[in-house]
């Protein structure tokens, strides 16, 4: 049992190191320097991941990652076309959401089809909290369990709640610690409001390496916790009724994401309508080797 067990955490330590070794391998990224929004435009372009190429039909998106929000977003967002911003905050996070959901179905694919008493798929049922990490076999049941919680998030909810969350990635903690969704911590290694709510305990906004990491981080959240099940019944719900799994529809399940519930719901939903977002529902990664976004110094 000890020997299994201790397999179980060797496999999932190689299985969820694989993102990071992959994004960090210089075989397997190509990293640019910017040093204006001009820049930034100019490699869009280059892509053809523009808005002229969306309204064209264009649902390809570029492989990019970034490594924070710059020192001079919040004053370059605030003097800048309020479209304009929009669209550089939608571009820049829509391919972190489409790899994290890559990822995702990397995993719901091997809880799908391996055998019970895998250690890959034990590794990714005691990764989701559906086992403690014993040496018996996977059961229906759990790997029932365990199918609804390993899905994706639709894209056009996660880029709505992000802007929502981060205020166009202008707040303090987007810039101070990548936390894009507002998860809260009580870890003590959090960042703490300047008016915390002390009834609540000694909770702060969560931490994360880098934005990627903030968009992995709210999936998981939202795949795990007891507070969104409502939605991971609804999403499993809709694949087995072969119905699309939107962000419209999905986010009426986030009463309990915000103290503001309803009207929480309301102003996503609101945010994807205006936005247009439900076309990012569409989206898929292009082929292309990963471009990583760096600020000249």
């Amino acid at each position: 049992m000890i020997k299994k067990a201790t397999s179980i955490l060797l496999v999932a330590s190689i299985l969820f190191s694989q993102i990071s070794n992959a994004y960090n391998d210089p075989k397997n990224y190509q990293e640019v320097e910017l040093q204006s929004l001009d820049e930034l435009m100019t490699l869009f372009k280059k892509h053809k991941y523009t808005s002229k190429d969306w309204q064209n039909g264009s649902r390809e998106v570029p492989r990019l990652t970034f490594e924070g929000v710059s020192e001079t977003w919040k004053t370059t967002s605030s003097h800048i076309p309020v479209q304009q911003k929009k669209q550089v905050f939608f571009r820049l996070m829509a391919p972190l959401v489409l790899m994290s959901n890559e990822n995702i179905l990397a995993e719901r694919k091997i809880v799908k089809s391996a055998d019970a008493s895998s250690l890959a798929l034990l590794a990714i049922a005691k990764k989701y909290h559906v086992i403690k990490g014993t040496s018996e076999n996977l059961t229906k049941e759990q790997r029932q369990r365990l199918l609804e919680k390993v899905d994706i998030m639709p894209p056009s909810l996660a880029l709505a709640q992000a802007a929502e969350e981060s205020g166009w990635a202008t707040s303090r903690f987007t810039k101070e610690g990548n936390a894009f969704f507002g998860q809260w911590d009580f870890s003590g290694k959090s960042m703490v409001p300047k008016q915390q709510r002390k009834e609540l305990g000694n909770y702060g906004l969560a931490r994360f390496d880098s934005p990627l990491g903030s968009v992995e981080g709210y999936m998981f959240n939202i795949n795990t916790t007891s507070a969104y099940q409502k939605l991971r019944s609804l999403r499993a719900q809709l694949r087995q009724d072969n119905k699309a799994i939107t962000g419209l529809e999905l986010a009426g399940t986030l009463d309990k994401y915000s103290e503001r519930g309803q009207a929480y719901i309301d102003s996503i939903r609101s945010m994807i309508r205006y936005n247009k977002l439900q076309d990012v529902d569409e989206a898929y990664l292009s082929d292309t080797i990963l471009i990583k976004l760096v600020s000249k110094n």
